[in-house]
């Protein structure tokens, strides 16, 4: 039996959290007989980490391919045409999109009509005006796809208001190898990377990874952070980049704590810094199925988040993460107090997350489940 053949249209030239996991799902999916071309906009040069991420994986596992579709800007009417070019050449059983532009782009060039249309919805960010304005492309992009996998149940909610048919929506949340971030976890590579910060051993690590957005809310993290008690030394490490950098770097300077913060800038991977955390942080006022939770929760590393999105449908609060109201300051710097001074209920927390990923959220149960939404649309189209 020949392979599916799915054409996955992503905007990347790093390795996001989207496309973090459609790497994972297309190396995993070679097992269940589904062929993965990727196909990613770039701009200039054609190699970049997203690239050269697909091409690595392409070598150890012959099911997957890349496509590049160069665009000369924004409005750039020849990408339509030659996603409409590569469509054709690739012949896929299966379209996959992710995010507001690959949707927009898709729908635009006719492709709904060539296969069933899959269109993955991460959520929105909030980065610029222009952006938000952008987001409600997707009113009239997703009417025409086949199925929407979206990652929580107020996501299913948010696009329901767009006006896309609850049947049309399905549910699945992201996973994430139980192995993940073993080796930094690991007492020497973790000893060696606190030396190189400069941490002393008594100090705790608070933990914050993802980019650096409004919707991230790291000023509430911050102000968390101030109140803490001075009986608890602390260093807090903030992964990832993006537009409120210096928004955050204001506050940091406001509040004095430029001795107690590093910004590490974007990572291809933040491992190491989990191997050092005494615990993870989400401060975001919105979320889907956020793979800096996962993280947390593979490593054993405690978590203090904010309930919002997908995450009270991850971790239940007081059993395997402390959740909190978003913005709410004094919620959340008790929240970390009392996992920092309570070493019983962080080990709790940590042991009972971790189940959680071997239980419900581990690769396998991901890709099975999206496998059978793939050949359902299959099966179901006219063509």
């Amino acid at each position: 039996m020949r392979p599916l053949r799915l054409l996955a249209i992503i905007e990347a030239s790093s390795i996001t959290g989207p496309a973090k996991n459609l790497l994972e799902f297309a190396r995993r999916a070679t097992e269940f007989n589904i062929s993965t071309t990727f196909a990613t906009f770039t701009r200039g040069k054609s190699e970049n980490q997203f690239t050269r991420a697909v091409l690595d994986a392409a070598r150890e596992y012959p099911g997957l391919a890349l496509e590049t579709v160069p665009e000369r800007g924004p409005f750039d009417t020849e990408t339509l045409r030659a996603l409409r070019t590569l469509t054709q050449r690739v012949a896929p059983d299966v379209i996959q999109t992710h995010a507001v532009k690959s949707h927009f782009l898709a729908r635009a060039a006719g492709l709904p009509g060539k296969a069933p249309w899959v269109a993955f919805h991460h959520g929105y960010t909030w980065p610029t005006l222009k952006a938000r304005v952008y987001n409600q492309l997707d009113r009239w992009s997703l009417q025409s796809a086949t199925k929407i996998v979206t990652v929580s149940e107020p996501f299913r909610e948010e696009l329901a208001a767009f006006g896309v048919p609850r049947q049309r929506i399905e549910i699945v949340h992201n996973a994430i190898p139980s192995d993940w971030g073993s080796a930094a976890c690991l007492p020497d590579a973790a000893a060696r990377l606190r030396a190189e910060m400069g941490i002393q051993g008594d100090t705790k690590v608070i933990l914050i990874v993802g980019r650096l957005s409004r919707e991230k809310d790291h000023i509430t993290l911050l102000e968390a952070v101030h109140r803490l008690p001075a009986s608890v030394p602390h260093h807090l490490i903030i992964v990832g980049d993006g537009p409120e950098r210096p928004r955050i770097e204001d506050r940091i300077r406001q509040l004095k704590l430029q001795d107690s913060v590093t910004f590490t800038g974007h990572r291809a991977s933040a491992e190491p810094w989990y191997g050092i955390a005494d615990v993870a942080v989400l401060s975001s006022l919105t979320e889907g199925s956020p793979n800096a939770l996962l993280e947390a929760m593979a490593t054993g590393v405690p978590v203090v988040a904010t309930s919002v999105g997908g995450i009270p449908e991850i971790v239940t609060n007081d059993e395997s993460a402390l959740l909190v109201r978003p913005g709410d300051v004094g919620a959340m710097s008790e929240a970390l107090t009392r996992i920092l001074t309570n070493p019983e209920l962080a080990a709790r927390l940590a042991t009972s997350s971790r189940q959680l990923i071997l239980d419900r959220h581990n690769p396998e149960i991901r890709v099975r489940r999206l496998a059978e939404i793939y050949r359902s649309v299959v099966k179901s189209d006219p063509a």
